[in-house]
């Protein structure tokens, strides 16, 4: 829950993206300055503030976090030892990351995080072309991406919470980029003139796109029984995610305006099919896993006690 609140706020960040563009962008030369120099101030204070401020407070351990009682800390401390986590676990070594490296369903992990990173980085950076390609021009194209990120960053968090709570992040994840592709294949589908409809898939495809994001990063690091072994893990999760964003800026094509994106709403498509079949294999194979640590024990199986994917 906790990432899917940090995440999601990349997303209602959009929504106050699109809003603040609208606003700032009646600011031309106010104070002698453009309104693309007026964007990259207010937007960057914010950031320049909290960084320093995070420095102080967000702690690496629950053991070093300050502002907790010693009774949270304690039970912190013991719900990552359950997992095999904990602040003075030894650091990341060769043998432990040839193993990470060589673990074939962690490369699953990191070829469903290629899936979803196209759509995330294409409609994140193409939402208001997208807009203006149904039908709203200029301002008022920054103005109507609103509604979508703000209906994700609500779908977002209800994901969130029901995955933690059921502890079926597979199915969420597997559910939602279903969400998502069924809005992508409509909006392929429709004419290219029918604006309304095709501005309701938008926000179809967004809310399916972004929210099975936070349980997916949550489902990797939850099925890691060690610190610096989910430290690598999670990195190359993360670096796997840049070539879809590469793939992501490159399918929504100028030349395809009057079409609507046809080429991008097919790739993004497909590729949340892809995250679909691969959530749901790699729930199967986990599931297998839980049956035969069951029948061999922790002792057997070298996992940790009481540990299971």
């Amino acid at each position: 829950m906790r990432v899917a609140i940090i995440l999601a706020s990349a997303t209602l960040a959009g929504a106050f993206g699109g809003a603040i563009a609208y606003g700032v962008g009646h600011m031309q030369m106010v104070q002698g300055l453009a309104a693309w120099r007026w964007l990259f101030i207010l937007e960057g204070i914010p950031s320049c503030v909290s960084s320093v401020a995070v420095w102080f407070i967000l702690p690496d351990y629950p053991e070093e976090a300050s502002w907790l009682s010693t009774p949270e800390r304690e039970l912190a401390v013991a719900r990552l030892e359950k997992e095999g986590s904990k602040g003075n676990a030894p650091s990341l070594n060769w043998e432990t990351a040839k193993a990470t490296l060589l673990d074939g369903r962690l490369w699953v992990h990191y070829v469903i995080y290629f899936g979803i990173s196209a759509p995330f980085s294409s409609l994140s950076l193409f939402t208001p072309t997208i807009t203006a390609g149904l039908g709203y021009e200029n301002l008022q194209a920054q103005l109507m991406t609103v509604p979508p990120y703000a209906v994700a960053y609500v779908v977002s968090i209800i994901t969130a919470w029901s995955s933690d709570y059921f502890n079926a992040r597979a199915l969420h994840s597997a559910v939602l980029s279903t969400v998502g592709a069924i809005g992508f294949l409509v909006s392929a589908l429709l004419p290219a003139d029918a604006y309304h409809a095709r501005y309701g898939c938008l926000i179809v495809a967004a809310s399916g796109a972004f929210s099975c994001i936070p349980p997916l990063l949550g489902w990797l690091s939850s099925n890691m029984h060690s610190t610096a072994a989910a430290g690598l893990a999670i990195a190359l999760n993360v670096s796997w995610g840049a070539p879809g964003q590469i793939l992501g800026v490159w399918i929504y094509k100028a030349d395809e305006k009057a079409k609507g994106y046809p080429t991008g709403h097919w790739v993004n498509f497909g590729m949340l099919v892809m995250v679909a079949l691969g959530c749901i294999g790699l729930r199967f194979y986990y599931q297998s896993r839980n049956k035969r640590m069951q029948r061999l024990g922790p002792d057997a199986t070298g996992m940790v006690r009481e540990f299971s994917y």
